[in-house]
């Protein structure tokens, strides 16, 4: 009988190249990007603090036609492995690492911003408040753009 699921180990990193090039995109079935800014500040949070944040489930597909992009910008390469389970958290490691839009549940195109105050450990969805304190980090998309400035 043939293997039906095969265990990989990606870390983010391939990941989030993966999504870049194109590689990874999700089904034509897919439901677009649904989590509020709120959950996606969970998310890192929890993986600031390393908790475990679940598997993702892949789907490789040789036949690339009804796949759709994972955020808004073209990709180089056609979609062969497609994300079935873990859409959400994969989609919004993506748009705030790259910093770019996700499309939302109504179609529109937006950017996700998190914010970080160090002296405390703790993010946030950015606010009156906290857009108005210099003890935050305002954006911590801005962490992976000046890294990789850095290393081209």
């Amino acid at each position: 009988m043939a293997t039906l699921f095969k265990e990989v180990n990606y870390n983010l990193q391939t990941l989030i190249q993966q999504i870049d090039m194109g590689v990874i995109g999700l089904p034509d079935i897919q439901r677009p990007f649904v989590w509020k800014d709120t959950k996606v500040r969970e998310l890192f949070d929890s993986m600031y603090k390393g908790y475990p944040v679940g598997y993702f489930l892949f789907w490789a597909n040789a036949f690339q036609e009804g796949t759709k992009n994972i955020g808004t910008v073209a990709k180089q390469k056609a979609s062969s492995l497609l994300i079935v389970d873990g859409q959400q958290r994969l989609t919004s490691l993506f748009a705030v690492l790259k910093g770019v839009q996700v499309i939302r549940e109504n179609y529109s195109k937006e950017q996700i911003v998190i914010s970080f105050k160090p002296l405390e450990d703790k993010f946030e969805v950015p606010d009156a408040a906290t857009r108005k304190s210099p003890e935050y980090l305002q954006n911590v998309s801005v962490l992976w753009q000046e890294w990789k400035n850095r290393s081209n």
